[in-house]
């Protein structure tokens, strides 16, 4: 059975902060704790987009009335899998459980 490495979005929410780099870095923060005791394995980075536009690419996070929506992308590598399917389910299952009532989404899955 194979490796997978399975990629999941998630949108985190900040309240009271002043600037985008403190909502990142705080959004990171709280979910590294929350993820520490239980899935320690699990990577926080920032999410981002492409602009429709000019194609460039721009961070998934905004701040109105000193509360900000974070995208964060989320990556754990699942072992012995039947399957893609398996793999994402297996690590939604992880991570939702660490991550209680907030949103995710599977992006990717990638055989190793």
């Amino acid at each position: 059975m194979p490796d997978y490495v399975v990629t999941i979005e998630s949108a985190w929410l900040v309240r009271d902060v002043k600037s985008l780099d403190d909502a990142i870095g705080i959004a990171i923060s709280e979910a590294g704790k929350r993820l520490n005791p239980a899935a320690k394995y699990v990577e926080v980075e920032a999410g981002y987009l492409t602009c429709p536009y000019c194609e460039e690419t721009l961070s998934s996070a905004i701040v109105v009335a000193d509360t900000a929506l974070v995208g964060l992308v989320l990556e754990m590598k699942v072992f012995r899998a039947e399957s893609g399917e398996h793999a994402g389910r297996i690590a939604k299952s992880v991570i939702g459980k660490a991550l209680r009532d907030i949103p995710l989404k599977l992006m990717d899955v990638q055989e190793q």
